[in-house]
């Protein structure tokens, strides 16, 4: 009797075996650049010397590529996981750091171009994310969006600190998802995005997999936008006021499904998660009895598909002034990067162009090279576009965070 039972096992345990080598060559196998270390320190390699100045034979390759007339250098390095920009009302970039359960600023002084120093504004939280300033009673309050609440704060631009911590809001727990963003409408009204707590599921608690919409003071919490599996980041657009935002499609339909999207939120709308995707595509392994097609069609489709599991996080629209004209109104999308692909893609800065009225004219790419055959020197995570000619995007895998500047007037 045991040879049997000795037999079956085995032939359970290599059935297992070859479904779990599947599994990981279809859907894991281009995980490395997402999780291992960077190969190398760009901090190091995006000095003056990398960029020319020094002509030795051992001088390295200078990594990052843009269009010609713009320039990139480190502005701030050693943050841990930089993820969402903010300008306070005195000009000095925010960035929240999640890991670190901490909002710092990077004032540079003397206008350099390279931050003076890490001043912590708060701390002690739990994975800070979005951020927003408001002007209030003749006080500057400073939004925060923790895991499950959402507070607001009296903020000192002249010292860079953060107090008398309210909260406003409770959040749902993060699951799958954790980051909250921002946003307030022109009527004032605010937005908070709360993404999905699994993969594809029904959602239990009404708040996840949506973007909500509250008065300032946090009261009449309810839904803006459902079907909404991650809507990372949003944007209102310069002219229309429309709010733009990433979207992340589900995982393990392979390489080239889901597409990725943009969305244009309308209030009251179902953009599909988790039955459709891309525009209006019914999601027959998630729904195998149909049952949801004819709902699907009622949905809104997304505005642009992009590349699949490329992961696209913060967006920012190019003002009127400061850059090349046939840049404006057009929008940069930072895109993560995979790890749910056999083939690695994204780890990169895309162009959306635009017309002015935010009609889809093409994408093509703004920095490349993070991604090299020895793994990713970075993950670019939010993008801040100033009017002045300089940008401000972080890197949350190498903790640095750049400034971008348009040289050819």
């Amino acid at each position: 009797m045991k040879k049997p039972l000795i037999i079956v096992s085995s032939l359970i345990v290599a059935a297992a075996l070859f479904w779990a080598g599947a599994f990981y060559w279809r859907n894991l196998r281009g995980l490395g650049p997402a999780l291992k270390s960077p190969p190398q320190d760009i901090a190091r390699l995006l000095t003056p010397e990398a960029n020319g100045a020094d002509q030795s034979p051992r001088r390295v390759k200078f990594p990052l590529k843009l269009p010609p007339g713009f320039s990139i250098a480190i502005f701030a390095q050693g943050l841990g996981n930089p993820r969402v920009l903010l300008q306070d009302p005195g000009g000095t970039l925010i960035a929240s750091i999640p890991g670190q359960g901490r909002v710092v600023a990077l004032p540079d002084k003397n206008q350099d171009g390279i931050a003076d120093k890490v001043i912590i504004v708060a701390r002690g939280l739990q994975r800070p994310h979005g951020m927003i300033f408001r002007r209030e009673d003749g006080k500057t309050r400073l939004y925060i969006a923790e895991v499950e609440q959402l507070a607001v704060y009296d903020y000192d631009g002249r010292n860079f600190k953060a107090s008398g911590k309210k909260k406003i809001l409770d959040l749902p727990g993060a699951g799958r998802h954790w980051t909250r963003t921002m946003a307030f409408l022109p009527d004032g009204r605010l937005l908070i995005s709360v993404g999905s707590s699994c993969d594809t599921c029904l959602e239990k608690d009404w708040r996840h997999a949506k973007v909500l919409v509250a008065n300032p003071d946090g009261s009449n919490l309810k839904v803006f936008a459902s079907g909404l599996r991650n809507a990372v980041f949003m944007a209102l657009h310069p002219l229309t006021k429309q709010v733009w935002v990433t979207e992340m499609g589900r995982d393990f339909l392979g390489d080239n499904l889901p597409p990725d999207e943009i969305n244009i939120l309308a209030e009251g709308k179902d953009y599909g998660w988790p039955y459709c995707y891309g525009n209006r595509v019914h999601d027959s392994q998630f729904d195998p009895q149909g049952t949801k097609k004819a709902f699907c069609k009622q949905t809104v489709p997304a505005y642009i598909d992009l590349p699949a599991h490329s992961a696209p996080l913060g967006l920012a629209f190019f003002p009127e002034t400061g850059w090349p004209q046939d840049y404006r109104h057009n929008l940069l999308v930072a895109f993560h990067g995979s790890w749910n692909r056999s083939v690695p893609t994204g780890y990169k800065v895309v162009r959306i162009k635009l017309d002015d009225k935010g009609n889809y004219l093409g994408t093509e790419d703004f920095i490349t090279g993070w991604l090299t055959p020895k793994g990713a020197l970075g993950r670019p995570a939010d993008i801040l576009i100033k009017n002045n000619g300089e940008m401000y995007i972080s890197d949350d895998k190498a903790g640095v965070v750049y400034r971008v500047v348009f040289t050819k007037k």
